[in-house]
């Protein structure tokens, strides 16, 4: 895994207000938020213009290996009021999602789940809101 990711600075605005808008008091033993806290503070902050077509941005579509069971994955990382596991689209709060955020296609994420860690190659990033001028994603 690599020390730094990437992610655009409409991304980091807007994940800083999702983790604002949880209440610490109602969830304190959310792990979720804390792992997507740390992800945020240590990632590089880039325009969303200069964001490279193989970064895995909020709402990218990604094709995965996981490198255990050869099995092929797509996801589309989105906002928890997006997520519907069984349509493909995973809420950057659930492990397997902030585990994404940032990567580059070629690059192996190992992270912890609730059933063990997994390793996860990003094979490709099917679509990209930055890459396609999609903006207001």
């Amino acid at each position: 895994m690599r020390s730094t990711i990437s992610i655009t600075q409409s991304d980091r605005q807007r994940l800083t207000k999702l983790l604002q808008g949880i209440s610490r008091e109602e969830n304190p033993d959310r792990d979720d938020l804390w792992r997507l806290e740390q992800e945020v503070a240590r990632a590089e902050i880039i325009p969303p213009q200069k964001a490279p077509v193989d970064l895995v941005t909020m709402n990218s579509k990604v094709r995965l290996t996981d490198l255990d069971s050869s099995e092929e994955l797509v996801y589309t990382l989105v906002y928890p009021h997006d997520a519907d596991y069984k349509e493909g689209r995973i809420s950057i709060l659930a492990p397997i999602g902030t585990a994404l955020l940032g990567f580059q296609v070629g690059d192996v994420v190992e992270w912890r789940m609730p059933a063990g860690t997994r390793r996860l190659r990003i094979d490709e990033v099917m679509y990209q809101p930055e890459a396609a001028g999609h903006f207001h994603l």
